[in-house]
C-alpha cells in the first residue's frame, strides 16, 4: 500500500478510494452537512488532534446546538466551554462568526468560500473546507494530511516543494462529483500514512516545527484564560499564584490579550470579555 511508483491520476484516485472504502474513519462531524457544525469541527481541528476533539465537539453542541444559541451566549460562557482545547482565540472567532451569521445573514451560512473567508478568523482552508463539507462544492484546499498524501505520491524525490505546486496537483486530481468524500478519503489516508513512513510534510517548503509549549507565551496565555474562565476575575498576582507561574510572565502577555479583546481590564482586575 505504501510503495511509491510512478502513478497516473486514475491510479492515484483508485488507491485513495480503495483505502477509504476499507479503512475510512467515522467522526460525528462527518454525519452532518450543517455548516455551523462543520465550522465548529474545522475550527477545533485546526490545532487539536481528532481524539481530543471528538468529546469536546459533542459537549460543545450540547451547549450550543446551533448558530443562534452560540450567538446569544456571553463570551465568558463560550470560553468556559472551550478552555482546554488551546489556542483560545479560536473560541472568540467562533463566537464573533456566530454573531455575524445570526445578525447579518439571518442565520444562513453562505456557500461561497470567498464569502465565508470574510467571517472573523476564517482563513482560506477553513472557508473552503466548510463550503465543500457542507455544500459539496469542488474547492481546492490543503491541510497537513492532504499535503502528506501528495508529497508522498507525487514529490517523493523532492525537497522544499512549493505549496502552489502541491495545490495544482490537488486541483488536477480533484473529484468534482463528490469532493466531500474525496477530501475525507485524502485526510484519512494521510493520517495513516504518517504512522507508517517518515513525515512527508518535511519535504514541503512550508514545513516548520512547532515551538516548545513549556515556558512559552502560549502557555501563559492559556493559564490566564483558564483562571478567568473559572474565577470570572482576578489580578495578575492572583492568577500567577494560583497557576504556579511567575507574575512577570503573566504581565508579559496579558496586555496582548487585552488588545485582542480576549480580556478586559479595570483597576488592575482582569476578566474575560470583549
Amino acid at each position: 500500500m505504501f510503495v511509491r511508483t510512478e502513478i497516473t491520476i486514475p491510479e492515484f484516485q483508485s488507491a485513495i478510494r480503495d483505502y477509504f472504502n476499507s479503512y475510512g474513519r467515522s467522526f460525528p462531524w462527518r454525519e452532518t452537512r450543517d455548516p455551523y457544525r462543520v465550522l465548529v469541527s474545522e475550527v477545533m481541528l485546526q490545532q487539536t488532534q481528532t481524539d481530543r476533539v471528538v468529546p469536546r465537539y459533542v459537549s460543545w453542541l450540547s451547549s450550543f446546538p446551533d448558530v443562534q444559541s452560540l450567538a446569544q451566549a456571553s463570551f465568558d460562557t463560550v470560553l468556559s466551554n472551550w478552555v482546554g482545547l488551546g489556542y483560545n482565540r479560536r473560541a472568540k472567532y467562533l463566537h464573533e462568526t456566530a454573531r455575524t451569521i445570526a445578525g447579518e445573514f439571518d442565520g444562513v451560512f453562505p456557500e461561497d468560500p470567498q464569502a465565508l473567508q470574510k467571517l472573523p478568523g476564517v482563513g482560506h482552508y477553513t472557508a473552503n473546507a466548510v463550503s465543500t463539507f457542507s455544500f459539496n462544492r469542488p474547492n481546492v484546499f490543503i491541510e497537513t494530511n492532504i499535503r502528506s498524501v501528495y508529497l508522498f505520491f507525487f514529490f517523493s524525490d523532492r525537497e522544499k516543494v512549493p505549496e502552489p505546486e502541491i495545490m495544482r496537483r490537488i486541483e488536477d486530481t480533484l473529484d468534482h462529483e463528490d469532493p466531500r468524500t474525496w477530501y475525507y478519503a485524502l485526510m484519512d489516508y494521510g493520517a495513516d500514512l504518517k504512522k507508517r513512513v517518515p513525515n512527508p510534510n518535511r519535504q514541503a517548503a512550508s514545513y516548520t516545527r512547532q515551538s516548545r509549549f513549556e515556558g512559552s507565551a502560549r502557555q501563559a496565555r492559556g493559564c490566564i484564560l483558564r483562571y478567568l474562565a473559572r474565577e470570572k476575575n482576578g489580578t495578575a498576582t492572583a492568577i500567577a499564584n494560583h497557576e504556579g507561574i511567575a507574575v512577570e510572565r503573566i504581565l508579559g502577555v496579558i496586555p496582548d490579550l487585552v488588545r485582542e479583546g480576549m480580556v478586559h481590564e479595570r483597576d488592575g482586575f482582569y476578566s474575560v470579555g470583549y
